[in-house]
């Protein structure tokens, strides 16, 4: 079996921070490579793999702005589908620009769907629905109007995560400091019930950070910039809670899993795939509003941390996750010879 795996290149594959689309294609490529399939990966050119690499752009686009994205994104796609006759399939993780190129090939070509970023890109996945083939990440972020080969939950090293048992003292914001990922409603929570917090990432809108995050910042909610996975886990593992109130209906949620696999239990609202992932007896707090999450706060220090790690263990290791691709791939190949 030989796949092309198509990776973003908006970051390096794996990132060196932030980046849960290539984080992903890196543990699905590694776990592949691992158990004896031929992958080669398309991914710029500063990507760490022991599948083949193939690239044409140097750096991803996010971490040199010389590099035009458009531009980049229109070379890399090409040269993944310059190669498909080399492969047995493609597996697309690069959203919804090379299903255009997908009728060009014979290979068959897989695309996991990591959410939509807009309701106007269904109209692309709308138009291949007959000749691509879809997997998604999570029951909830799945469309009537589209068909699908599968679902694959996404896994994650968990022997990168050491359990702490331990209740920490902090509550944690961990992704993105943007309105959609709900930094304001995890101030207020932490405000609320007097507790510290921490807020890990990357600013991707500043004007909010100014306006409705810096103001607050203080000895009880600290602002540390972005976290690499050599500190990642040191940091969930050591908090109470992760904080999870984002503003959007959750595709999946690669931090809640993380979080988790530390033993660290999450509050998060009922949105998407959280119901998926988060059993609110035993793995944290599903909340419908400010006043349901702060007074569920004391609660997180009575959960069983080893049971909430083990349920990630047994439910979203990668190793679980490329064992389902294997399978979801094995059936197209068949399908389409």
């Amino acid at each position: 079996m030989k796949i092309a795996m198509l990776s973003p290149i908006s970051w390096r594959t794996p990132p060196r921070q932030y980046g849960a689309w290539e984080l992903v294609v890196s543990l699905i490529t590694e776990g592949l490579v691992a158990r004896g399939v031929d992958v080669t990966l398309f991914a710029t050119g500063d990507s760490v793999t022991k599948a083949q690499l193939s690239s044409v752009i140097r750096t991803g686009y996010s971490e040199d702005k010389e590099v035009d994205p458009k531009v980049a994104e229109c070379l890399h796609i090409a040269n993944c589908f310059e190669r498909a006759g080399e492969f047995d399939l493609i597996h697309n993780n690069f959203d919804f620009l090379p299903l255009s190129y997908s009728r060009l090939v014979k290979t068959p070509v897989l695309t996991t769907i990591h959410g939509f970023s807009s309701e106007k890109i269904v109209e692309v996945y709308r138009k291949y629905n007959s000749h691509v083939k879809y997997v998604s990440i999570s029951m909830a972020n799945r469309r009537p109007d589209l068909s699908y080969v599968g679902n694959v939950y996404h896994g994650i090293a968990v022997e990168e995560f050491q359990l702490h048992e331990k209740p920490g003292e902090y509550l944690l914001f961990y992704g993105r400091l943007h309105k959609d990922k709900g930094v304001s409603e995890a101030i207020r929570v932490a405000q609320d019930s007097n507790k510290k917090l921490i807020l890990a990432g990357i600013v991707q809108d500043q004007k909010y950070f100014r306006q409705e995050v810096e103001p607050h910042l203080n000895n009880q909610i600290k602002y540390i910039g972005a976290v690499g996975p050599e500190k990642r886990g040191e940091l969930l593992g050591n908090a109470l809670a992760l904080l999870h109130l984002i503003n959007f209906e959750e595709p999946f949620g690669l931090s809640l899993v993380e979080s988790m696999a530390c033993g660290t239990p999450v509050i998060a609202w009922n949105r998407g795939s959280i119901p998926e992932l988060v059993d609110p007896y035993r793995h944290g707090a599903v909340v419908r509003s400010i006043e349901e999450a702060v007074a569920e706060v004391p609660r997180m220090a009575t959960l069983n941390r080893a049971r909430i790690r083990q349920h990630v263990v047994d439910n979203f290791s990668r190793e679980r996750m490329v064992e389902d691709y294997i399978k979801v791939y094995e059936q197209i190949i068949k399908g389409e010879r």
